[in-house]
């Protein structure tokens, strides 16, 4: 563990020092909407990736009512985390209201009924009864709030996580409040978490991560599931710096000309865009400038089906 922690925490550095994400508002985005991807995803939410995008960004979506309702409850309750004290149980209770706001019936509740954690139909184990969460919570604040200065913050968002997963605090929805929990205590260590997306490596491994869960039930401690989640976090930070060198690397100047020229969200038509570079060419604006932009996952088409319509709008990400 300690090996994992340093590594991490040699990791960070290199983002953190040179300031790669704040100056990079576009990764920032993607990263936080990856992140309510996934850990949604991982609760059997149907929405892909660019459906859940279109969601935040405002757009129409024809899919399930429901399913769309988690997506804008789970932006919500992440545009929150700079503000949350993780060891608040009135915060926990007014975010879990945030996350499930008109999907659950007992939302911003602790339960009042038994329940069991499941990966698909397999039942992991059973929780505490409902007459425990109570006190069980209480205690997993309070030694959170204790540890403050003594556990490595990495090691306690970890601790937190398995045990708020075994408490099952909440009806539903308690798997979407760990994992952003887990973010919160993250960030209060390192700002940059708020937009590095965990949630994803998560759900690429979900299958381990609930085998983790259900070893550490079995063991009577948390240590596998604290080794599992520091190599998660040590795996997403290599692909963030991966993802920020390969923007530094490839983005042009022109490129970058022309996202200091663009709003973000906001559909431009091509003309728009070369009005603001002073453009003739739409050959020239194609080449340099948006086809590799959209390489970049910088800028979207709004009709991507139809790449030559009249209709066609870019929108910076």
């Amino acid at each position: 563990m300690l090996e994992q922690v340093s590594s991490i925490s040699e990791k960070v550095g290199k983002i953190t020092n040179h300031k790669e994400l704040e100056s990079k508002p576009h990764l920032r985005r993607n990263n936080r909407i990856r992140s309510i991807h996934s850990s949604l995803k991982i609760e059997a939410n149907s929405l892909s990736l660019n459906e859940v995008r279109d969601v935040i960004n405002g757009h129409l979506v024809i899919g399930n009512k429901k399913e769309i309702q988690e997506v804008k409850n789970a932006y919500a309750a992440y545009e929150k985390i700079s503000e949350i004290d993780p060891s608040s149980a009135m915060e926990l209770k007014k975010i879990h209201g945030i996350m499930t706001h008109l999907t659950v019936e007992e939302s911003g509740e602790y339960r009042k009924r038994d329940e069991g954690v499941f990966s698909g139909d397999k039942c992991i184990f059973m929780a505490p009864p409902p007459h425990m969460v109570n006190g069980l919570m209480k205690d997993l604040l309070s030694w959170m709030k204790k540890s403050e200065g003594k556990v490595h913050p990495l090691i306690m968002a970890a601790v937190f996580h398995y045990e708020f997963v075994f408490i099952h605090p909440f009806a539903d929805g308690n798997g979407r409040m760990a994992r952003l929990w887990h973010t919160v205590i993250l960030y209060r260590w390192r700002n940059v978490f708020e937009y590095i997306p965990l949630e994803s490596r998560i759900e690429r491994f979900q299958e381990q991560y609930y085998n983790a869960i259900a070893k550490c039930n079995t063991n009577g401690n948390s240590d596998i599931f604290i080794e599992f989640m520091l190599d998660m976090i040590d795996q997403v930070l290599d692909d963030v710096i991966l993802q920020v060198n390969q923007a530094n690397a490839e983005t042009s100047e022109y490129v970058k000309k022309m996202l200091d020229r663009m709003e973000f969200d906001v559909p431009y038509t091509s003309k728009d865009i070369m009005e603001k570079l002073g453009l003739k060419s739409k050959e020239t604006l194609r080449k340099n400038y948006l086809n590799p932009a959209m390489e970049l996952g910088l800028i979207r088409m709004t009709l991507p089906d139809k790449p030559n319509s009249k209709n066609q709008r870019y929108v910076k990400q």
